[in-house]
């Protein structure tokens, strides 16, 4: 697990984000975190409340309130039929409730793409509803543990009074995490939610990117490559904090060769270094981190890589749904329309005077259009309906480009164009698809 530190847009300027903002990510991309930390945290409650209990009863017998005593093992023996209920039942609940999820994934995965399980994965909403279920089985077992068998208000121990009372509450907090869960796992069945999701957190990475620096001067010459060492896997996330120090100490500029999200294998050259000098293999140690899928935490262009296979399933002929397909161009424009001015290409990472440390690329504008319009232009030829939404998202992208950026919209238009006349024999039918409607057809 790496630690790092990256830019993001806050007026005019950058923006550094919390320091543990990868190990967060990190551990978002992780289902045991939660439930583990919830149980710890459980074991913490219950000693906290044991010893308040057994205070409770220290202090009545020592100002000889017997009758209170007495009428607190009362109160607490009536609540030991419910404890011991909720106890037996709540592991039988907790199988239901997540065999349902894994219904909605598998059925989310099978309509969308199975890149949109990892939403379900990083959903808090989840990860709490199971943490508060596993943390409420758990404490009622351990206050089952407190009943004490002596009835005689002199001889007893604890009474867990207050145990009970929170085993009470914990089951009221599952019943509404419950109901909030089953909503919102519905909510990601449905298209709007999914791609809404993936656009967010598609701008959450937008944000945190700094921009390409045109008119830079040129590095150095390169003087050595550093291959990587480690299991062949996706590069996710690069610790920039940690590279730029390597780099500020041996007095050089690293450049990362592949992208974040190309896959790289061991022995393969991973960092380029630019000038006398190079950093240790131990000054680098866990400065890449290395999975066996994509994440957004980095990745510029893995927001429209998953808009554009939902897109894509949408118009194969098994689905044959234009409408899901027209809202993921929608989103796709949506995207592109906010980094069309923005500078792209290669990323240059700083020192704290101001000096060039790390060189990272980026997709250039080129590089995103492609990846969000070539697919779904290709199966858009036989629908009308994702043809003129095509056509419409060009034309609006073509209104806010300066010139230097048109030529990639100009090519998919005329692409789209012939590709459509090729196809299409009625000239009413050629018309009617070619005609911009920000729609699709109504």
């Amino acid at each position: 697990m790496s630690f790092g530190y990256g830019f993001g847009r806050r007026g005019r300027g950058f923006r550094r984000p919390r320091a543990l903002s990868p190990l967060r990510e990190h551990l978002r991309d992780t289902f045991w975190f939660a439930p583990t930390l919830g149980l710890v945290c459980v074991f913490a409650v219950w000693w906290a409340a044991s010893a308040l209990d057994a205070e409770i009863v220290e202090y009545l017998q020592g100002e000889e309130a017997y009758d209170a005593v007495s009428d607190l093992i009362g109160i607490v023996e009536d609540t030991k039929t419910i404890v011991t209920t909720i106890s037996s039942a709540m592991m039988t609940f907790i199988g239901v409730v997540f065999s349902i999820s894994l219904v909605a994934v598998q059925m989310a995965s099978g309509g969308f793409t199975p890149r949109v399980v990892r939403i379900f994965v990083r959903s808090r909403i989840t990860k709490l509803t199971l943490t508060v279920f596993l943390a409420t089985f758990l404490f009622s077992l351990l206050v089952l543990t407190q009943y004490d068998s002596k009835s005689d208000p002199r001889l007893v121990t604890t009474v867990p009074l207050v145990q009970s009372v929170l085993v009470m509450t914990m089951v009221v907090l599952s019943l509404l995490l419950f109901i909030a869960y089953v909503s919102s796992t519905l909510r990601l069945m449905q298209v709007g939610p999914v791609v809404d999701r993936i656009a967010r957190e598609a701008f959450r990475v937008l944000g945190r990117q700094p921009g390409g620096e045109s008119g830079s001067q040129p590095l150095v010459p390169e003087s050595r490559r550093i291959a990587y060492q480690g299991r062949a896997g996706v590069l996710r996330d690069v610790n920039v904090a940690r590279l730029v120090r390597a780099a500020r100490r041996e007095g050089v500029v690293l450049r990362l060769i592949p992208r974040i999200g190309d896959f790289v294998v061991p022995g393969t050259p991973v960092l380029a270094v630019h000038g006398e000098g190079a950093p240790s293999r131990r000054a680098l140690r866990y400065t890449v981190h290395v999975g066996v899928e994509r994440t957004s935490h980095q990745d510029l262009g893995f927001g429209l890589r998953q808009l554009s296979d939902i897109g894509l399933r949408a118009l194969s002929p098994a689905v044959n749904d234009p409408t899901t397909a027209v809202q993921c161009l929608d989103r796709i424009v949506q995207f592109l329309a906010a980094v069309v001015e923005m500078p792209l290409g290669a990323v240059h990472h700083r020192d704290g005077r101001g000096a060039v440390r790390l060189v990272q690329d980026v997709p250039e504008w080129g590089d995103l259009v492609d990846l969000g319009f070539a697919e779904i232009r290709g199966y858009a030829v036989g629908s009308p309906q994702v043809s003129r939404r095509l056509l419409a998202g060009i034309d609006d992208l073509l209104l806010l480009a300066p010139e230097s950026r048109r030529e990639p919209l100009v090519r998919h238009r005329t692409l789209l164009v012939q590709a459509v006349e090729r196809t299409v024999p009625e000239a009413a039918e050629r018309a009617f698809a070619l005609l911009p409607d920000h729609q699709g057809i109504g």
